[in-house]
């Protein structure tokens, strides 16, 4: 189910039937010479929809921008603070708990997303409203090592394989050349970073090798994170509220 094609005479019977909410988190940043800025979006926004089949689920208007400061040289790329991202998806939260629905599940595509988002749902639990973070490449990480064994941290084959999966006509082939070779993601002397801006130590922005992308392998990781997020849905509806709940003190 979607909120926004529902009406308001409808949308009560939605949240009644639902379990749980799915609310998509992308990021609007340079993604190199070859893939579109919403490539995280796009990424999360597919798993979420796909996930929200179910009939006890209620797919939620996304979030399209997130925090992409390291980004911010590159034309096009927009970013929040963290705080305004906590802030904005605590905000949802507690506006969908008003009306019942207290179980959500933040959809996230992109990597710098994540504390932000654990931070929301940190504090949403002290409200009695159960929210999760859920990653879709942490559970991933033998399936990804298997199919993408080089690195390929931003925009490299992996983000290109899933937007050959997903929107194939706004990947640019005939840009991978122009991507850049850097292997590594930050600049690091002696074990330090130095380098805390992407065009810090990659001028295309793309870190890894996009010409090794391919559309089989990357249906290959959103079929297995669309049944990643299945599972964790199907564990979460199966939770009693007191299970879900901040535990008392220890005597």
């Amino acid at each position: 189910m979607e909120l926004a094609k529902l009406t308001t005479t409808e949308v009560q019977h939605a949240i009644n039937q639902a379990h749980v909410a799915l609310l998509p988190v992308g990021a609007m940043e340079q993604h190199g010479p070859h893939l579109p800025l919403g490539t995280d979006w796009f990424t999360a926004a597919h798993i979420a929809r796909v996930v929200s089949q179910e009939s006890n689920r209620l797919l939620l208007p996304g979030l399209p921008v997130g925090v992409s400061r390291e980004h911010r040289q590159f034309m096009g790329t927009l970013t929040l603070s963290p705080d305004q991202l906590r802030d904005y998806a605590m905000t949802i939260a507690r506006s969908l708990g008003t009306h019942g629905l207290r179980r959500m599940v933040f959809v996230n595509g992109h990597a710098t997303n994540c504390n932000p988002l654990e931070d929301a749902a940190r504090g949403l639990r002290e409200e009695r409203i159960h929210a999760f973070v859920f990653n879709w490449w942490h559970s991933l990480a033998s399936l990804l090592a298997d199919l993408f064994p080089q690195p390929t941290a931003h925009a490299g084959s992996l983000e290109t394989s899933i937007m050959l999966a997903i929107h194939p006509e706004i990947v640019h082939p005939e840009r991978f050349d122009k991507a850049s070779s850097v292997t590594q993601w930050g600049a690091y002397v002696e074990g330090v970073l130095v380098g805390f801006d992407t065009i810090d130590f990659t001028r295309e922005g793309n870190v890894g090798d996009p010409r090794l992308g391919d559309a089989e392998k990357g249906r290959e990781v959103l079929t297995a994170a669309c049944e990643s997020l299945d599972r964790f849905c199907r564990w979460l509806t199966a939770r009693t509220d007191e299970e879900l709940a901040t535990q008392p003190h220890v005597d």
